[in-house]
């Protein structure tokens, strides 16, 4: 049986922002196996951001050992954001 996906509590948070400045959401946290939380389009282009939550300590922001290695296998950028304006600033708004 699969595990409910884990959201970072700021998530939500991002999500919205990103969509208030015209940018496509997709979240995809329940894919699993190091996948990262969201595809965002905006402008003709895509991004995948992994979203972790800036307010817990550094120790529970790392990746996970399966983020780990989807990061170092994907042949393309993967971001990693831990609040509305470092999301904001990946998609260049």
């Amino acid at each position: 049986m699969r595990r409910a996906a884990k959201v970072d509590a700021n998530q939500a948070e991002i999500v919205k922002a990103l969509r208030q400045v015209g940018a496509s959401v997709q979240s995809l946290a329940s894919t699993g196996k190091g996948c990262p939380d969201l595809l965002v389009g905006i402008r003709g282009l895509n991004f995948l951001i992994e979203v972790k939550d800036g307010a817990k300590p550094k120790s529970d922001r790392k990746l996970t050992p399966d983020q780990v290695v989807w990061h170092q296998t994907w042949q393309g950028r993967v971001y990693v954001v831990e609040s509305v304006e470092q999301a904001l600033e990946v998609i260049r708004v």
